[in-house]
């Protein structure tokens, strides 16, 4: 049983996968009716023009898939100086019918010349005929016209010359730059190719169903390494110095998980279980702080390979800290990149949430060795189901291997014990069961479907009525009430299949009921208080209850929180905001929920609930409502007061204590507790009599920092010590900090600094905008600069990119008000005539347009309660 539940998830992954991705697309063969040349020759004018004025052979964004590739030998020599790379490649592909042109992608590069040899020619060492290549930029690809129709079923190979720039931005193989100790700048070249930037590096099929085996060389200079997906075979010396790698050839994969680096990165390293040689790249003056990654990734590879029962298929995993990096990570298979951030710790200036997060990422990315790699999906729109899996093996591992996270995870109390489980055979068993009642009590595949193929989340609604219970269930709508017009459009045709749980207080026995239909009523067996539905908050739904159901849980909550576990706790305060934003339950209602508060010892809890109130004082503090503004910081200060007050400045206690530490202290210095603002000004003024060398704790560090950045003197420091820092977590800290200043010259210079990419990356003005936005002096600054300097963010990030959608994102999805939605709308319209048009748009707009129907309808609800209570 243990061992077959190790392979449970995984299994339930290929289940997914085949009902979602594989069923709908039975035979890739069947996107044609008929032949590519075939429609070409039929009606040659509905195709579109190439560069040179020739008809381009294919009209279609997805390639053909007549032709498959088999095989590829990539030899790339990038030239760190000049800023440029010259390459070569052979792709081996297989004829699967009969064509006169081989489509494929490229991207930005220069096409030197191509030719083609038969499998005989290959045989007998026949030299290539030369190709007539053909370019549509428009769709990034190029067509090889070939001399004779290439015939079905047999084997050709492909060779091409080509040659480009590395890359300015993120994406494809582009430059990266660090700086030493010594002030020096050194360039290194890196690739990222998810999703469709293969094609920037090397001709290719450049679509995830598209698998073929690589072999690499990369030449380079001595003082720099290559590392590529599989392990170095042998290094050749060339003539002048050079030095060409080879690598091993790779596992069947898709183009977008390939990678090479040439760098003078240094490593640690150690071996996994399986023999698996496992190592952390950084630049050599942060090579001190890769150990923890190596530990932690050593672990999670051990227990993936155990839990899933399915070895990891390559002999090594390479984890490199790149310096210019546009998302978090990147999982290429045995050559994972990551930003710096996500994967190097220092542990002097690391907080406990930043070694939750090094730890989350690297469990994500080895997750997806499995989840993405091993089985990929056909096309992007089945993304989600590896991104899906991937997180959800976060939490999965974390809880085992590193159990004192405590991550998801919450402390037990008196009434229902330990829920963090340390031990594999107790979640082991605990899946084990859940699957069976699904098994016994619904077919799966039948279930799995109304999860898979319609989006969004359902409301379970229950009222109580003596001893039945009413089920109603909806399609959860935030910012949507009943009483909208497009309320009962949004609803149509939406049913799930809903494994509900329940408790009551007459009994301590979960009851679970699957739900089918829109309503259902279920018999209780005796009488009870109250009914608390989706226990553990385990089930993906919201609940809502009709009639007293909310005000028994309040009063529940009031007389002894302790009767309800610590996850069901949580999973009330979040469902009561949730309501709010859907308009199912008024504000004070939610607000009632959080009066216990003060009495909650379970500080996930507690931390939802400071969330959710302290969204409430930054949104009523950016629209400058003065009155409600005060009496909600008054309410607080006052009420957390012994919360405030218990709080250490040191790094001590369980994770969960030191993420409430930093939540706390971080709230009551930004609502000017006197007390918290005189510790930490104090902090702050010896570790710059100290020159930077005092370490505050790091729990606190970014409290101190941001106090220390309200005086120009202070700031002025920061910035210098940001220049200085080696450590990518004490850069987020200063940057944040200084990202505060109520001093608009200030947080404009920074914007400017971002611009220029020299002292703060040009990878993190996304984020410092998004600061910068959230600050009341800084909003419209943001907002400003984004509309006036839109054509030099384009020259900096691709339209579409990351970085862009979190720049236009940042700068306006918090506005709340209709002036504000009509300057936005103003000027995405200036941007779509342009042709700068992002799918994004309108969700944002729906999003400010939510936020201010939320604001109409609860701002006086909140005036009246905060005057209530305080």
């Amino acid at each position: 049983m243990a061992n077959s539940c190790r392979k449970l998830i995984f299994n339930i992954y290929l289940v997914f996968y085949c009902s979602a991705v594989i069923m709908p697309h039975i035979c890739i063969c069947s996107q044609f009716t008929s032949s590519p040349i075939d429609q070409f020759n039929k009606d040659p004018r509905a195709f579109p023009i190439a560069t040179n004025g020739e008809i381009f052979p294919w009209h279609e964004l997805r390639l053909p898939t007549v032709i498959i590739p088999l095989h590829y030998d990539l030899l790339i020599h990038p030239n760190l100086t000049s800023l440029d790379f010259v390459a070569s490649e052979k792709i081996e592909v297989l004829v699967r019918d009969a064509t006169q042109f081989i489509v494929l992608h490229s991207k930005d590069l220069e096409i030197l010349n191509a030719s083609l040899q038969s499998e005989e020619d290959v045989r007998y060492r026949k030299p290539g005929e030369s190709l007539t290549v053909l370019s549509y930029p428009a769709h990034q690809q190029i067509a090889l016209l070939v001399p004779e129709k290439l015939r079905a079923d047999l084997r050709y190979s492909v060779a091409i010359d080509f040659q480009a720039k590395l890359a300015d931005g993120f994406e494809g193989f582009y430059k990266s730059t660090y700086r030493t100790l010594g002030g020096e700048t050194r360039t290194i070249a890196v690739t990222d190719f998810e999703p469709t930037e293969a094609r920037m590096a090397f001709p290719c099929f450049d679509e995830p169903l598209f698998k073929a085996n690589f072999s690499i060389k990369i030449r380079r200079e001595s003082r720099h390494i290559a590392l590529s997906n599989m392990p170095k075979v042998k290094t050749i010396e060339l003539e002048g110095g050079l030095l060409e790698d080879h690598f091993e050839t790779t596992v069947k994969m898709s183009t977008y998980l390939v990678a090479y680096i040439v760098c003078d990165f240094t490593s640690v390293s150690g071996t996994a279980s399986s023999g698996v040689k496992v190592s952390i790249y950084a630049s050599p003056d942060k090579w001190s702080q890769t150990h923890y990654a190596l530990e932690a990734s050593l672990k999670l590879l051990d227990y993936y390979e155990n839990y899933f029962d399915i070895h990891y298929p390559l002999p090594k995993l390479d984890l490199v800290a790149i310096p210019d990096f546009a998302s978090g990570a990147m999982e290429n298979w045995g050559l994972v990149t990551y930003r710096e951030t996500s994967l190097l710790f220092d542990p002097k200036k690391s907080s406990i949430s930043d070694k939750l997060w090094v730890t989350k990422v690297i469990a994500h990315e080895l997750a997806h060795q499995w989840f993405g790699n091993l089985v990929t999906m056909e096309w992007w729109n089945d993304i989600w189901l590896n991104e899906g899996f991937a997180t959800y093996m976060e939490l999965i591992s974390l809880n085992i291997t590193y159990p004192e996270l405590q991550f998801n995870c919450l402390e037990s109390d008196s009434a229902s014990g330990g829920f963090c489980y340390s031990d594999s055979k107790k979640t082991s068993n605990t899946l084990a069961f859940q699957l069976a009642f699904l098994r016994k009590n619904v077919e799966l595949k039948e279930m799995m479907a109304t999860w898979t193929l319609q989006k969004g989340i359902p409301l379970v609604v229950v009222k109580r009525e003596g001893r039945s219970l009413r089920l109603q269930q909806e399609r959860f709508l935030s910012g949507v009430s009943k009483e909208d017009p497009e309320w009962g459009t949004l609803q149509e045709r939406y049913l799930w299949h809903i494994p509900v749980t329940y408790s009551t207080s007459s009994s301590h026995a979960i009851h679970r009921h699957i739900l089918k239909l829109k309503t259902d009523t279920l018999d209780l067996s005796e009488k009870t208080d109250w009914v608390k539905f989706n226990v553990d908050s385990n089930g993906y739904y919201i609940v809502h209850y009709e009639g007293q159901g909310w005000d028994e849980l309040i009063t529940l909550l009031n007389q002894n929180h302790t009767l309800l576990r610590p996850k069901d706790r949580l999973g009330l305060i979040h469902d009561a905001f949730q309501l709010v934003s859907a308009g199912r339950l008024t504000l004070d209602k939610a607000l009632d929920l959080t009066r216990y508060l003060q009495r909650e010892t379970s500080i996930p809890a507690l931390l939802k609930g400071l969330e959710y109130l302290e969204l409430l004082y930054r949104m009523v503090e950016r629209r400058n409502i003065s009155d409600v503004t005060e009496n909600l910081k008054h309410y607080l200060l006052q009420y957390f007061k012994p919360v405030i007050d218990t709080q250490s400045w040191v790094d001590k206690g369980s994770v969960w204590d030191r993420m409430l530490r930093s939540t706390v202290l971080k709230l009551a210095c930004y609502l000017n507790h006197a007390p918290c603002i005189q510790k930490a000004t104090e902090l702050f003024s010896q570790w710059m009599e100290s020159s930077g060398k005092l370490n505050i704790p790091t729990d606190v560090l970014k409290v101190v920092y941001s106090v220390g950045a309200q005086t120009t003197a202070g700031w002025n420091y920061l910035l210098e010590q940001y220049e200085l820092s080696l450590s990518g977590a004490e850069k987020n800290k200063i940057l944040y900090a200084l990202s505060t200043s109520k001093h608009q010259e200030k947080l404009m210079k920074l914007i400017e600094l971002g611009m220029e990419g020299k002292v703060i990356k040009t990878q993190d003005l996304a984020a410092l905008l998004f600061a910068i936005a959230r600050n009341p002096e800084g909003q419209q600054l943001a907002w400003n600069f984004v509309k006036e300097n839109w054509t030099h963010l384009l020259k900096k990030f691709d339209l579409g990119s990351f970085p862009i959608r979190m720049i236009v994102s940042g700068t306006t999805s918090h506005f709340s008000s209709k002036d504000e939605l009509q300057e936005v709308e103003l000027f995405f319209e200036s941007l779509k005539a342009q042709g700068s048009h992002l799918d994004i748009f309108q969700i944002i707009l729906e999003t400010i347009s939510k936020n201010i129907k939320w604001l109409e309808k609860n701002l006086p609800t909140l005036r009246k309660w905060l005057l209530i209570t305080t």
